[in-house]
């Protein structure tokens, strides 16, 4: 709605996950590096983890996409699947034909193995990325333990990324998944921006966006709105996106205190989780 008064080909503060709105922070490289190492050096397990909004899943895709051709890539984002519909979707997303194939987790492993031993003999290298993996259940994560299990005798056939949520971590040191837990050899905590980042993303955005000089935020604003998020990007952009509409209805082309407060309390109270479980709102408590 704001975007033509504000010089804007679209809206920079969009929440999916576009690649070519990531933000390379100190943090989001870091975690990229992570990735393309464990990659390139095969390390057969590789786990993210983050905070909610924090970026995992924009990571991801911008590493498939630089990428390119010389990986063959599985992704999945429903992490609410049985162990067979893992298989059949890991196949699907391979691209392995499966019409007429029965429906067996050892028909389904056979057809995979098949896949990764010819992509191997080609040259290229397999990802499966799951995101969102605190919500598998335990006999999902051991099938994903067994399809590391498919290898040549010097190297893995499959590189499996786990993205999830802080909790994961707590999943995965559980005595059932000591095995898995035991072949992750790659691992990184995301960590939210910091408060002089908080200007840097925010500029980055617009300028990806289209955007010269002509929309601006104040000094405070910016304060503000670290104070509100929490260096969090997807709050940052609820907040952004919010603040430049009530902007536009004003005719204003800078973003004051003032309107980030009024974006804070126009998106009303949505609840965060302490390390305690005590629920409370997130604008509340970056404020106290």
């Amino acid at each position: 709605m704001y975007e033509a008064f504000f010089g804007l080909r679209e809206n920079p503060f969009n929440l999916s996950p576009d690649p070519k709105y990531l933000y390379s922070s100190s943090h989001h490289s870091e975690a990229l590096n992570h990735l393309i190492y464990g990659i390139l050096e095969k390390k057969g397990f590789i786990v993210i983890t983050g905070e909610i909004g924090i970026g995992k899943t924009t990571i991801c895709r911008s590493l498939l996409s630089s990428l390119g051709q010389a990986v063959a890539s599985a992704l999945i984002f429903n992490s609410f699947i049985s162990d067979l519909e893992l298989l059949e979707t890991v196949n699907q997303e391979f691209g392995i034909p499966m019409k007429g194939v029965r429906r067996s987790k050892k028909r389904y492993i056979d057809l995979l193995n098949t896949f990764l031993l010819e992509n191997f003999s080609a040259g290229r290298n397999a990802i499966l990325l799951i995101d969102e993996a605190q919500n598998l259940s335990h006999g999902v994560l051991e099938q994903i333990r067994m399809l590391s299990n498919l290898e040549t005798e010097t190297e893995k056939l499959i590189q499996i990324i786990l993205v999830g949520q802080p909790e994961l971590h707590g999943m995965l040191a559980l005595p059932a998944l000591r095995q898995l837990n035991e072949r992750i050899t790659v691992r990184y905590h995301l960590s939210p921006l910091q408060h002089e980042e908080v200007h840097l993303y925010i500029q980055h955005r617009l300028a990806v966006a289209g955007s010269g000089d002509k929309l601006q935020f104040s000094p405070g604003a910016y304060r503000l709105i670290y104070r509100h998020s929490q260096g969090i990007p997807r709050r940052i952009n609820a907040i952004c996106d919010r603040a430049s509409l009530i902007a536009y209805t004003e005719e204003s082309l800078t973003i004051s205190t003032r309107i980030v407060r009024e974006a804070v309390k126009d998106l009303g109270k949505p609840f965060y989780a302490d390390s305690s479980g005590n629920r409370t709102p997130w604008y509340r408590r970056a404020l106290f």
